[in-house]
């Protein structure tokens, strides 16, 4: 895949991004808790120690960046981009085949090739805490028909006064729609949009994948330093 010769038209709306929550939280967590530990033995410890603590933190320090605080999905009206733990790959909507949900969200292009969302993981927890939410609404919304049918078939003028009818009519209305996990409802958004806007002129173009260097270097430097540390002795 190759990165376009010029810059796309600048989009019509600005972009939504979506991040993992626990992700972040978790990163910001493990950051403390490495880097506590690294400066911890840099000041405290003797011979060796403090440059193996330096090598260990350069080395921990890219990877929890990459794979907490980092990935995130940018999305607007011509082009999705997707920032995982070492690449960054930009699809405009005319490149993109299929949004897929299965144990991992993805997106493939029209030219086979899979790129999955790390900003956007599934969650079967929450997905069946979603389905218990739906089932109760639709118990809710049967016990309101019921209800109403009940306040109909009751007659007189109280049957169709202020506060009787109407409120069985409200209840027992077309139901809203579907209750969805978050990912996987994000997930329904980029199919609609994806099919309202694949065809679109501004939403043509040709894929780019773009490495993490500011991640890969840092993370190579950590782990030379760390094996010659180790080798020396």
């Amino acid at each position: 895949m190759t990165t376009p010769a010029h810059e796309p038209p600048a989009p019509e709306y600005k972009d939504r991004v979506n991040r993992s929550t626990g992700g972040i939280a978790g990163g910001v967590v493990l950051l403390a808790v490495v880097l506590w530990l690294g400066f911890d033995a840099m000041f405290t410890g003797d011979g060796r120690t403090p440059w193996l603590a330096l090598a260990g933190m350069i080395l921990v320090v890219p990877f929890v960046v990459a794979f907490t605080l980092r990935p995130a999905v940018y999305v607007n009206s011509d082009r999705l981009r997707v920032r995982n733990p070492f690449r960054l790959i930009v699809l405009p909507w005319g490149q993109v085949a299929v949004l897929r949900s299965g144990y991992s969200n993805e997106v493939l292009t029209k030219a086979g090739d899979k790129y999955q969302m790390w900003a956007v993981p599934v969650s079967l927890r929450a997905r069946k805490r979603a389905a218990r939410q739906e089932a109760r609404a639709a118990t809710a919304g049967e016990q309101g028909a019921a209800g109403g049918r009940a306040g109909l078939g009751v007659g007189g003028r109280g049957g169709l006064g202020r506060g009787g009818s109407t409120r069985g009519l409200s209840g027992g209305g077309a139901a809203g729609d579907p209750i969805r996990a978050e990912g996987d409802q994000f997930m329904t958004e980029l199919r609609e949009l994806h099919e309202a806007r694949e065809n679109e002129e501004s939403a043509q173009g040709e894929v780019s994948v773009r490495w993490a260097y500011e991640i890969l270097g840092p993370a190579v430097a950590g782990a030379l330093v760390l094996i010659v540390l180790l080798v020396v002795g």
